[in-house]
């Protein structure tokens, strides 16, 4: 699995666009070169119509504020393709209302490349990467498939790391930096 420090991997995906154009079947391509200059979360969920997936992604969702208030986009991928992601949007009444774009690595090629495919289950486990602008990996995370994430937490790290300071544990946005 790529680590801190390493370059996110390039790639070029079909997604449903978050906000009300998502809901329209207007699919666009999103690459690595997309949003150029802003740092850039991205998550990997198992697979669609699934029980956990909707609560972490509509958490992310709900966080697209905060995130862009950092300069930060939101990408969220699974294996799926991005016709199943429209399909998925438009009957789920939480994900009708997502503002983050759904990413289709129906080829498994970014899973593979990330390193967080789940070999034994063919999808991606539940993993999070936050990328800084030049495109290296600054925070990694992985999940089992049953267990979901805390999407605070990653508006919380994006915070220390974009502070450039040393942060004590649990440090959070106008705590106190430690001192040398």
């Amino acid at each position: 699995m790529l680590t801190v420090g390493d370059k996110f991997p390039s790639f070029d995906l079909a997604s449903v666009p978050g906000g009300p154009e998502g809901l329209k079947g207007n699919f666009v391509q999103i690459s690595d070169t997309s949003d150029a200059g802003k740092w850039k979360v991205v998550f990997f969920w198992p697979k669609d119509f699934t029980f956990v997936c909707p609560t972490e992604i509509v958490a992310f969702g709900k966080l697209h504020k905060e995130f862009a208030d950092r300069d930060a986009v939101v990408y969220g991928v699974s294996i799926d393709s991005e016709f199943v992601h429209l399909n998925w949007r438009l009957h789920h009444e939480d994900l009708n209302k997502l503002e983050i774009p759904m990413l289709a690595d129906i080829k498994r090629e970014l899973s593979e490349q990330t390193g967080v495919l789940a070999k034994d289950a063919g999808v991606a486990l539940r993993a999070t990467f936050v990328v800084d602008p030049q495109g290296i990996i600054r925070h990694v995370s992985v999940n089992d498939l049953s267990v979901g994430r805390n999407p605070q937490e990653i508006v919380r790290i994006l915070d220390a790391l974009q502070s450039d300071e040393l942060c004590p544990c649990n440090w959070k946005q106008g705590d106190d930096f430690l001192k040398v």
